[in-house]
């Protein structure tokens, strides 16, 4: 308790300097959303209705964070190891967690301090607190990029995000589109060539500019993509050394954080254990995914596209599918928010993603193109449930 009293003591002593008529009115944004990192605002509602509940937004946005931590540290193993394993160095834990850091920290230092700039900035011209929604946009931002992706690309991609994403409309609360969403898909459609292909996947150290030839940095996706035969999709998958255990735990090339299907299963589990996330949305979107993948292997034939006959599962479990639905679909803000209007959400993403990764080759991820574009229609999705509702009241007489 000592040292929160020093903090505390710190805080007030300077509060009159940020405060209307002291010298830094101006950055009492900055100066608030400092303080609310260590203190709980002491503000209450002075007039009814007076809501009593433990989890305002800043434990909200808080505890999102915490779900995406584990993301985090198997993301900094992964990319470490898949960088020793293509630069044919050692695969020992505490080089490949070394490794792992140099690529992983620089990008979220970079998406945080941009990402603070312009909350900062846009908080001071509107003159209103800073948003914690900023921390879950740059913690979830770094997760979908490739290892490889250059700092300046990533100051850009959280810039347009947030800027684009999100302040033009308003700020938090008033965005349609998820901010971290739209700055990875601004990246993609900008700079193509670093956002794709199998090269971008793996970080390459120890001056190599290319990978050992036993290393050969294709994804689970890619893989599938260049299928030639129907019924031979599990058959090449398997061959190339992507199992269903290694699918499941994510071990392979792909983006920092969204390849781990257990752990984006754990988490969502964890933000629906505690009435964070949306449970008809996120089943919304597997039930969604499940059923369209198992649609298309039925239609399938010989003269089909080796990837309409891939297992329903294996689409679950490939990418960043599960990473989107648990913490990109459910996001309170751009989802829809009606009971029937999230399960018609959830499911329109799941069923998009399997569209477009299997009839859209260029962008074999589909799961963040799917959730942007079931934002568009999230509000008319709950508009249209609204009047449903309305019409089956009985009138007044």
């Amino acid at each position: 308790k000592a040292p929160m009293k020093i903090i505390e003591k710190l805080f007030e002593s300077g509060r009159k300097h940020f405060v209307e008529g002291g010298r830094f009115a101006k950055l009492y944004p900055f100066y608030e959303s400092i303080e609310s990192v260590f203190f709980a605002p002491a503000r209450a509602t002075r007039s009814a209705p007076n809501v009593r509940d433990n989890l305002d937004v800043k434990r909200f946005m808080m505890l999102v964070i915490v779900a995406l931590l584990p993301h985090y540290a198997f993301g900094i193993y992964n990319v470490g190891y898949q960088s020793h394993l293509a630069s044919g160095l050692a695969t020992g834990f505490f080089s490949a967690i070394f490794t792992g850091l140099l690529v992983v920290a620089p990008l979220v230092a970079v998406t945080y301090a941009v990402g603070f700039f312009w909350e900062i900035l846009f908080a001071v011209v509107r003159k209103h607190e800073i948003s914690e929604g900023v921390l879950v946009s740059c913690a979830l931002f770094p997760l979908t990029l490739p290892p490889t992706t250059p700092l300046w690309q990533a100051a850009i991609g959280i810039s347009f995000g947030i800027v684009i994403g999100k302040e033009i409309f308003g700020g938090t609360g008033r965005n349609f589109l998820n901010p971290a969403l739209t700055g990875r898909a601004f990246l993609y459609f900008a700079y193509p060539a670093q956002l794709s292909g199998d090269a971008v996947w793996t970080y390459l150290c120890g001056g190599r500019t290319a990978p050992v030839d036993a290393f050969t940095g294709a994804t689970p996706l890619s893989v599938a993509t260049v299928t030639e035969q129907l019924g031979d999709i599990q058959n090449v998958l398997t061959d190339a050394g992507y199992s269903a255990v290694t699918l499941m735990l994510g071990n392979y090339p792909g983006s920092i954080g969204g390849t781990s299907t257990l752990l984006a299963l754990v988490g969502a589990a964890f933000l629906l254990i505690l009435g964070i996330a949306s449970y008809r949305i996120i089943f919304g979107c597997i039930l969604g995914l499940l059923a369209t993948a198992f649609f298309l292997n039925l239609v399938a034939t010989e003269n089909s596209l080796p990837y309409l006959s891939l297992n329903p599962f294996n689409h679950l479990m490939m990418g960043g599918a599960m990473f989107g639905f648990a913490y990109m679909a459910t996001d309170p803000v751009s989802a829809a928010h009606m009971p029937i209007a999230k399960w018609v959400f959830g499911f329109s993403i799941g069923a998009l993603t399997v569209l477009i990764r299997v009839f859209n080759p260029a962008y074999p991820e589909g799961v963040g193109l799917a959730i942007i574009f079931m934002n568009l229609f999230a509000p008319l999705l709950d508009q249209i449930e609204i009047k449903f509702r309305l019409k089956k009241r009985v009138p007044n007489v």
